[in-house]
Order: C-alpha cells, then structure tokens, then sequence
C-alpha cells in the first residue's frame, strides 16, 4: 500500500509530519497512532474515510520522526491533547473529528477535555475512558510495561536483537493475531532514528500519578469507542463500566481482534468507523 506524500504543519510549537487523503474542503478526520506504532497504522482506515468524502489526516505523534523531537521533553498527556486541538487548529478547520488509539486514545481525551470547542465527534480505539480503570491484578500484570520503560535501561531493552521487543508488544496485546511479515517495519525504522526511541518512552516516563484532571474528567462531546473482544488487558465489561464518563452518550463498539483491532480487522473496522462519522459527524457539520 503506497502512503500519500509527506507533509509537515506546525501545531503547539512543534513540526509536524503528516498523511492526508481526501478532499482539501471535506469534514476534517484526524487519527492519533499510538506505540508501538506510527501514521501507518491508518494506512488502510485513511483511504477508506478519503473516498467516502473526508479529508483524512495522519500525524506522525510527537518525538515519532519525521515529526520533530521537541526540545523541552514533554510528552505528557496534556501535552499530547493540546497537539491534537493545535493540529486541527493548524489545519484550518474549526472542528474535527478526533479518532485515537492507544497513546493517540489518551490524547484524544485529554483533547475532549481541554479543547471541546475543536472536537465535534470522540472516537476512541482499545483504550476505555481512563478516569473509569481500577488497579487489578490483570491490569497491573498487562500493563507492566509502564514499569519497565522508565527504567535508565529502558531504552537498550527496546532496541535489543533489532527491537524484537515491538514484536513482543504486537504478539502480546493482540494474541489471536497472525501478524504479517513485516508489519512492524515501519515503527522499528522510526525507532533506529536519533533520539527516536527515547522520545517514545518518554510518553510512559511522562505518566503522573494520580493522573491529570484531563483524563479524570467526564467527556462531554459525542463518543465511540471500538472495543477488542479478543483483547486479555482490557475486557468488555471495562468498557461498559466507563459509560457514566461520557455525558454525551457513547457507542461502544465491539469489534473481533485485540489492541491492534483496526489493523486486524481493516475492513470491518473501516465500515465501523464510516457508519459512526455518518450518524454523529456529519450531521454536525
């Protein structure tokens, strides 16, 4: 699959790398990759928004090359809301609709919370609202990443045997996948470039506890959230239970696959996502 020409915006003092497809004019969709990821893991969801009419905008996240590096070290979730509302700024549009997964999930929230204004749709992907997840046993097990990543050896543990780690990653929160050759290519490039490994573990070193009124807040836009019934971490009833933090209303959409879901299942993610920007976005506009 042939990715669109590169193009870069400066959003919240930073440059920003980005695809796009669709019409120039069209209602504006921005799509929030997580780790260990990039913009290409919306290589197959951008064309699909772009020929049903919208213009479909992929940023590479902050610190992930070809987006710069930011030279004060923030990436914490504030942060990362604040680029969300700053590239639709950017972008020239007034509104968006804003789709995350995982890291790109808790900047969208924190994006719902900070600048509501900028958000007329909330689509979430593998991640439930997080003001609504209790420690657990399971969680805390699955989530022992969060751990190991802020550690000074961190770094050399992720790059190792040509960062075999990301493989791991894929294999573990998506257990039923057949993971392709090669789908994990283009995130180990992006992590062999200087300073890039370090800026993505930098998300998890940036995490405070307890963790920000933007992600403890209710949502007060209109929401889904695409829900992995193969995922071991997060299970279906953590979605239901999150229900009371969206005042809107939220969809929550239960989808076969784990944490990649959407790269799992194209299509059907793809029809998924065309359906809710139908019935919540567009009539908005």
């Amino acid at each position: 699959m042939t990715s669109p020409e590169l193009r870069f915006v400066d959003a919240n003092g930073l440059r920003f790398a980005y695809f796009e497809e669709g019409p120039a004019d069209g209602p504006l969709v921005l799509l929030l990759h997580g780790f260990p990821d990039t913009a290409h893991t919306w290589d197959a969801a951008r064309p699909a928004l772009a020929a049903a009419g919208y213009r479909a905008v992929t940023p590479f996240m902050r610190g992930y090359h070809p987006t710069a590096i930011p030279r004060d070290g923030r990436y914490d979730v504030d942060t990362l809301g604040h680029d969300a509302g700053a590239l639709i700024e950017a972008l020239g549009a007034e509104k968006a609709a804003l789709v995350g997964h995982d890291w790109g999930a808790g900047a969208a929230y924190a994006a719902a919370h900070l600048s509501p204004q900028r958000i007329a749709f909330l689509v979430t992907v593998a991640i439930p609202h997080m003001g609504s997840l209790r420690p657990s046993p399971r969680l805390v097990w699955g989530a022992r990443h969060f751990l190991q990543f802020r550690r000074r050896s961190a770094e050399a543990q992720l790059a190792a045997n040509d960062f075999a780690y990301v493989d791991e990653l894929v294999r573990r929160w998506s257990p039923v996948w057949d993971v392709p050759p090669g789908e994990t290519a283009a995130v180990k490039e992006v992590l062999r470039q200087p300073g890039c490994a370090a800026a993505a573990l930098g998300y998890y070193r940036a995490v405070k506890f307890p963790p920000p009124a933007s992600l403890r807040h209710r949502i007060r836009v209109p929401a889904a959230v695409f829900a992995g019934t193969d995922d071991r971490l997060v299970l279906i009833g953590d979605y239901e239970h999150s229900r009371r933090f969206y005042l809107a209303g939220c969809e929550i959409v239960k989808m076969p696959g784990g944490h990649f879901m959407h790269r799992e299942h194209p299509a059907r993610f793809n029809a998924e996502l065309l359906r809710l920007l139908e019935s919540n976005f567009k009539q908005s506009k």
